[in-house]
């Protein structure tokens, strides 16, 4: 078993990747063997799935409303029996995003197939090479860099039952391009916090300083709402980026708060006496 033609998109307010794969399939059946001098030296033959036997794999992992996404291609059966079914399909899967480095981030994500009726001693899955999927024909994504795609062979046993149950996981390695985010998030955020130490610099009765603060407050407010529809709305991490707008935010909510006047009630009137005696009643003449 093998994966080739890969393109992914990864839908991060979902937690969902999804990759335009081609799966190959090979087994060898006995009972498709044919001499080639007997029928007009035919060597192989290409055959509807749902004509021959072949094996009922499936993604566990899937996030579609259709379970097999596949596309049901002719079956190429040689004739020495072995058997070749290369399916195409869109494959929609979860994926658990960890936001703690984010815009530097790396993602992993699995896509884990096995046979859907048939336990490991009635179907075995084998890897076609130990580097997993192949990776010649892979198309290129704006956003994120394809650092591997590497297949393991798994044998899980349940408590129900002695025989083991084979899956063959694909692990999709993938990391975040910078770029983007870096002149559009990153560096604005960063030249707008190198303005607290103007801020500081002010004198505290000045206007300019109240004006400067409530703008760089409303400037990073926006970023982070920016970032906020960003990223997924999960609980499991706190991305730094977010904690650090945060922090900016906090230190420019003092300045703002010094900043402000005192109120009216705390202003006292000066030179008038505190023991100053009540007017007399003056007589109407």
């Amino acid at each position: 078993m093998v994966v080739s033609n890969v393109w992914l998109n990864l839908d991060e307010k979902n937690q969902q990747i999804i990759s335009n794969i081609w799966l190959k399939l090979e087994w060898v059946d006995v009972n498709l063997r044919w001499n080639t001098s007997e029928f007009g030296g035919i060597q192989d033959l290409r055959i509807p799935p749902h004509k021959i036997w072949k094996p009922d794999v499936l993604m566990y992992n899937s996030a579609d409303e259709k379970i097999d996404s596949t596309f049901p291609t002719n079956v190429v059966v040689r004739n020495n029996g072995s058997c070749t079914y290369i399916p195409p399909g869109i494959f929609k899967s979860t994926c658990k995003i960890d936001i703690t480095w984010f815009p530097f981030d790396d993602q992993k994500c699995e896509m884990k197939f096995g046979s859907w009726t048939y336990d490991g001693f009635q179907l075995d899955l084998r890897l076609a090479n130990e580097e997993g999927g192949d990776l010649s024909t892979y198309i290129t994504n704006g956003e994120w860099i394809l650092i591997g795609l590497p297949g393991v062979r798994n044998e899980i046993f349940y408590a129900c039952c002695p025989e083991p149950y084979i899956d063959i996981t694909f692990t999709i390695h993938i990391r975040r391009r910078t770029l983007y985010y870096g002149f559009n998030l990153i560096i604005p955020c960063v030249l707008i916090s190198s303005m607290t130490l103007l801020g500081f610099t002010l004198p505290p009765d000045s206007g300019e300083k109240l004006t400067l603060g409530v703008t760089i407050l409303l400037s990073l407010t926006v970023f982070l709402l920016q970032l906020a529809e960003t990223m997924p709305p999960t609980s499991d991490a706190v991305s730094i980026i977010g904690v650090t707008i945060l922090l900016s935010l906090s230190v420019f909510q003092m300045l703002v708060t010094e900043t402000l006047p005192p109120s009216s009630d705390a202003v006292s009137i000066i030179g008038a006496p505190s023991n100053q005696t009540p007017l007399r009643n003056h007589p109407s003449f």
